[in-house]
């Protein structure tokens, strides 16, 4: 896998916060690489910066020092809207609570994204159909969030986020408000939808009997990251 060339690359990440007439540095150098069709985990304690180091992947802040390569390309030099076109274009995001529209379907949930970056409707609901299939929920794309249970809307969330063919997908504890048995599932469904798709998934988590299913998981310590020693 690691012959090939990684599509998210962070180099030197550095990100500090004031706190309480203080600074606290959360990231010091932080170094990481994603490869097409791998899942990496990202564990540790809540405060030590996990979240940091994903709004930072995801060009959602700028750190203090560093680089971030999108598929070789430096993005944190690059303007804001350079940034957002970048965004929008190859990241896809998905975070602890679901964010569905509740008015809409299932389906509707993964149509509009793609309709908003400019994909002729009928490819978008053939898209949407498409993943939704992948993820288990053929038989409930017309159901609206409040009918689904909580692991089907993080499913739906889940083919949302790849609804555009990111070449990076992000997750911020995505089966974190599920039950184990539940988490395990969709945790699976999203594995085999990164190998299918090929994206570079970099997926932070509490949950470490989830780390059965990564390449690799990672942790931050000290602000930089290093791999994790599975016990």
């Amino acid at each position: 896998m690691n012959s090939r060339r990684p599509i998210l690359s962070v180099r030197n990440l550095h990100r500090s916060y004031p706190s309480g007439g203080t600074t606290l540095h959360v990231m010091k150098g932080a170094d990481i690489d994603v490869y097409p069709g791998e899942m990496v985990g990202l564990v540790g304690p809540s405060g030590s910066g996990k979240s940091t180091l994903l709004h930072a992947a995801g060009l959602l802040e700028k750190p203090n020092a560093g680089d971030v390569y999108i598929n070789g390309k430096e993005s944190l030099k690059l303007s804001d809207d350079e940034r957002t076109a970048i965004r929008r274009r190859s990241v896809g995001m998905v975070y602890q609570s679901h964010h569905l529209q509740m008015e809409f379907t299932a389906l509707e949930n993964v149509i509009i994204p793609q309709l908003i970056a400019g994909r002729p409707r009928k490819m978008a609901e053939d898209e949407a159909l498409r993943l939704l299939s992948v993820m288990g929920l053929a038989e409930r794309t017309h159901h609206r969030p409040s009918q689904l249970s909580g692991g089907e809307k993080q499913r739906v969330s889940i083919a949302r986020a790849i609804s555009n063919g990111p070449q990076i997908l992000l997750g911020d504890e995505p089966t974190g408000n599920l039950d184990p048995a539940t988490s395990a599932s969709v945790f699976q469904a999203l594995l085999n939808l990164v190998r299918q798709e090929n994206v570079a998934a970099l997926i932070a988590t509490h949950n470490l009997s989830l780390t059965q299913y990564m390449d690799r998981v990672v942790t931050v310590q000290d602000g930089v990251i290093i791999p994790y020693r599975r016990s």
